[in-house]
């Protein structure tokens, strides 16, 4: 039997070896944005890294497996073709401005280091669910799970798909986003991410120790409500687009209702 910590180790050093490979094509291409197609690949192989270290019930093992997969495959292949011949990201551009020469290496740890280091955490659900033998069977947490990731992945994806579609069209230039899912939450793709996770995270729970995998919903929600996901969009939407405002007088944030109904003027 495979300790856990030995599984752990190994896709810490994974983790870390794939973003440090990740960084050096980044150095030669110029462009750091590249660290988020990978984002999601990282998922990917960490989850089939622990599918061949652990010895856990091969049935969890491969559902987990395939979950991962499906989410990592379609965010990087997303992300991808929404980064495609627009260059760097501005994120990424205003710290190349702010550090200069410098960038090169303060990105392989500001930027690449500590996406790994999350990446790891992140995935800890990916990891634990699979340690162990019991249950030998899928249970009710294994099916619950499975049904709030669909959910997750569904809101995700159709939301990103939704976007893609609107904004791809001419006529919607300067326009805003406020029918399909986008009616019912402002970011319907962040509550999809999290969603996923937290549907992982039942998954685990059906393992002996899977409830230490909370921290793997926990951080990652916190990012998209708290860090790097719903507030700096909701800024940058709020000074680009003078509608957005009333949209999020109507609009859920994040979980999704049905929208307020507009005033009428008198």
């Amino acid at each position: 039997m495979t300790p856990a910590w030995a599984v752990f180790g190994t896709n810490l050093a994974a983790a870390m070896a794939l973003m440090f490979c990740v960084w050096l094509l980044s150095v030669a291409k110029k462009d750091a944005s590249i660290v988020d197609i990978f984002w999601g690949l990282g998922f990917v192989v960490i989850a089939w890294l622990s599918f061949a270290q652990a010895d856990g019930y091969w049935g969890r093992e491969v559902l987990i497996s395939l979950l991962t997969t499906a989410w990592g495959l379609r965010l990087a292949v997303h992300i991808a073709f929404r980064n495609r011949g627009k260059g760097e990201d501005p994120r990424y551009r205003t710290m190349r401005e702010k550090h200069g020469d410098r960038f090169w290496w303060v990105s392989l740890f500001t930027v690449f280091g500590l996406q790994a280091l999350l990446l790891w955490v992140i995935s800890l659900v990916v990891q634990i669910g699979q340690l162990s033998k019991t249950p030998e069977q899928l249970v009710w947490l294994d099916i619950v799970g499975a049904c709030v990731w669909a959910v997750g992945f569904f809101f995700e994806s159709v939301g990103d798909w939704q976007l893609a579609r609107f904004t791809a069209d001419p006529a919607n230039k300067s326009k805003l986003l406020t029918r399909g899912l986008w009616a019912y939450t402002r970011h319907p793709n962040y509550f999809g991410e999290s969603l996923v996770w937290w549907g992982m995270f039942l998954i685990a729970l059906a393992t002996p120790y899977g409830l230490w995998a909370i921290i793997s919903p926990l951080v990652i929600t916190f990012l998209l409500l708290r860090v790097s996901g719903v507030p700096l969009l909701e800024e940058s939407m709020l000074a680009a687009q003078p509608e957005y405002r009333s949209y999020a007088e109507r609009t859920r944030a994040f979980i999704p209702w049905f929208p307020k109904k507009e005033e009428k003027k008198s």
